[in-house]
């Protein structure tokens, strides 16, 4: 059977297939200089159409026709003049893989980072990453997570109105870019994961329903209609998203997917998408022998989507937990609007170091009983976070944790999150204290949607009173966005990135820390003095880290060797042996012979 969209077969051949809802005829108009061709499909059983013509090869550009016009094909691999050009033709066999070696990471082992392609480097594309490899190697990340490269429409854009699934955003390079930047990845030791966005799709260049039911009026999402995984013909649109999950994980030899907000899905299925998704990674995952993470984003606190899939689950490798990043935030700045109403209590602690905070009780802000019991779940199936894009972003002026707290409270918070048994997620720049911030920015064409879009932002944060909103179609609010080149730090951002790469690198050695055993840690906050003490132990061997969160100094106990200090002069701090005392934002580890 043939591939769906266009794909080569042999040289100067290719196939076209399509899915085609309901049409009187449909054909392949072919784009040559400044003429088009038109070639008819045959229709091989109902809704399907495809040909196999000769003369087409690598770079040909092809749109398909059906009855109300002529569209880019859904399954395109790339869109070279946007959203509403001309698919292109791609010879996925052409590339030589070079990554023959990669066996790919522990989970245990992964520190990732989240980059957005666009701002992370000076030159804004997969190439300005590649050039940073030394730069991550040399702060210790084990993997990047890139926010989604889907084509969307305009010159930049977050990522989450992708349009064309199956295509590498033109703004950001090629295919064969995101290929080099894969293999030359997994030849430094390092992972790539992919942001994927299946709960909707975005307004601008989206021509999906001219080609069949990809949406349904049977479950309304935030985003209006759903996408169709359970209606009528859905077996079409479920075929589209779990053929993308290949593309990505097989094609492209991505490691692993974060599915975005899945608690948008709508699948009254049978068999869920999100666990006929788990089935095809565990499958590529034998096929490659190397791991295929599936992570999902939730904010339901549901156990059931790490649960396995014999269980009744759906299988994902691991989640976001949001209440670990919420919990320290409000504790740091005592905001307490929109969903920061649940939480502001330091002492909350105690209980996500090894749990969600919301195992059931009511939730203000939801208005309704929240989460599940997770402490039966290892610490590897949880994403935990001091930053990323959704908690910058998603604030009115896009501020950072670096323009809210004091110096030594970044690095005090930086380790409450590196010292947990969850696998830490980096927000790029916040390893040096980035003062930029990561404001949302759009670039529709469309006048009415651009109206749209602003207003909907406005509204969006009158809840948490935070004030006037950058306008998201303005190009500066892009520009505002891109990260500080390292030539322009400071003084205080090479100490701060000092602090990042040498807790890393105790994280990753040590043998209390490299293993992600929450039943083997306590937390114990005192909420009257902010004092943070979490133990860790194994084999004998255990580690006490003290977080000094309140304005007060406080004697160190004799609880064993120093190891690691957050106020030594190489991160920004005054001592160069032995603190005494525990200052307002210090942080301390201590090692000893003794279990707790």
């Amino acid at each position: 059977m043939l591939q769906m969209g266009g794909n080569i077969i042999k040289k100067n051949q290719a196939s076209f297939r399509v899915f085609a809802y309901n049409q009187q005829a449909v054909s392949l108009v072919v784009k040559n200089e400044d003429k088009t061709e038109v070639f008819p499909l045959e229709q091989e059983e109902e809704h399907i159409y495809s040909t196999i013509l000769n003369g087409i090869g690598p770079g040909s550009l092809y749109k398909f026709r059906l009855d109300k016009g002529d569209f880019p094909d859904p399954y395109s691999y790339f869109q070279p003049e946007g959203v509403h050009g001309f698919s292109q033709v791609i010879d996925h066999s052409a590339y030589q893989w070079h990554d023959e070696n990669w066996k790919g990471i522990d989970q245990e082992k992964l520190i990732t980072m989240e980059i957005h392609t666009g701002t992370f480097s000076e030159a804004g594309n997969l190439r300005g990453i590649l050039e940073k490899l030394d730069y991550l190697q040399q702060l210790g990340i084990t993997a990047i997570e890139l926010m989604p490269i889907a084509q969307a429409t305009g010159r930049w854009n977050w990522g989450y109105d992708g349009v064309n699934l199956f295509s590498v955003n033109h703004n950001y390079g090629t295919p064969d870019d995101l290929k080099r930047l894969v293999d030359t990845c997994h030849q430094r030791g390092i992972a790539v994961l992919l942001d994927v966005v299946y709960n909707h799709f975005g307004p601008e260049g989206n021509y999906l329903s001219f080609f069949g039911p990809y949406l349904t009026k049977k479950h309304e999402t935030p985003w209006g209609e759903a996408v169709n995984f359970d209606d009528a013909y859905s077996y079409y649109i479920r075929k589209y998203v779990l053929d993308n999950v290949c593309c990505w994980l097989d094609l492209y030899h991505i490691d692993g997917l974060r599915l975005d907000a899945v608690h948008a899905i709508k699948d009254n299925s049978p068999l869920h998408i999100i666990q006929e998704i788990s089935l095809i990674a565990n499958n590529l995952s034998r096929k490659h022998q190397v791991s295929k993470l599936i992570i999902a984003e939730s904010d339901e606190n549901n156990t059931r989507l790490i649960e396995p899939l014999d269980q009744g689950g759906y299988g994902a490798d691991a989640q976001w937990m949001d209440d670990f990043h919420h919990i320290i935030h409000t504790s740091l700045t005592d905001e307490n609007k929109g969903y920061y109403m649940d939480y502001g209590e330091l002492k909350g602690l105690e209980k996500a170091y090894t749990n969600y905070l919301y195992t059931g009780q009511y939730s203000h802000f939801w208005e309704k009983k929240r989460g599940t019991d997770a402490s039966a779940r290892p610490g590897k199936q949880f994403v935990v976070a001091l930053q990323n894009h959704d908690q910058v972003g998603n604030r009115a002026q896009g501020d950072r944790l670096s323009t809210l707290v004091d110096f030594p409270l970044l690095k005090a918070s930086a380790g409450l999150v590196l010292f947990s048994a969850y696998m830490p997620l980096i927000f790029m720049g916040e390893e040096y204290g980035e003062q930029n911030p990561f404001l949302f920015f759009t670039d529709h064409q469309d006048p009415e949607l651009k109206k749209a879009v602003s207003r909907g932002r406005k509204k969006e944060f009158k809840q948490f009173g935070w004030g006037e909103v950058p306008d998201p179609q303005d190009p500066e609010t892009f520009y505002r966005s891109k990260l500080t080149p390292q030539k322009n730090w400071k003084e205080k951002n090479q100490q701060l990135f000092n602090f990042y790469r040498d807790m890393i690198k105790l994280r990753l050695s040590h043998p209390v820390l490299k293993r992600l055993d929450k039943d083997r840690l306590k937390a114990k906050v005192n909420s009257q003095n902010r004092v943070v003490q979490v133990h860790r132990w194994e084999n004998g061997i255990s580690l006490t880290a003290l977080f000094n969160l309140g304005e007060t100094s406080f004697p160190i106990e004799n609880q064993g060797k120093q190891i690691f200090n957050s106020e030594w002069e190489i991160y920004g701090g005054k001592e160069t042996g032995l603190s005494r005392f525990l200052s307002k934002g210090q942080m301390v580890i201590l090692e000893s012979q003794s279990t707790p």
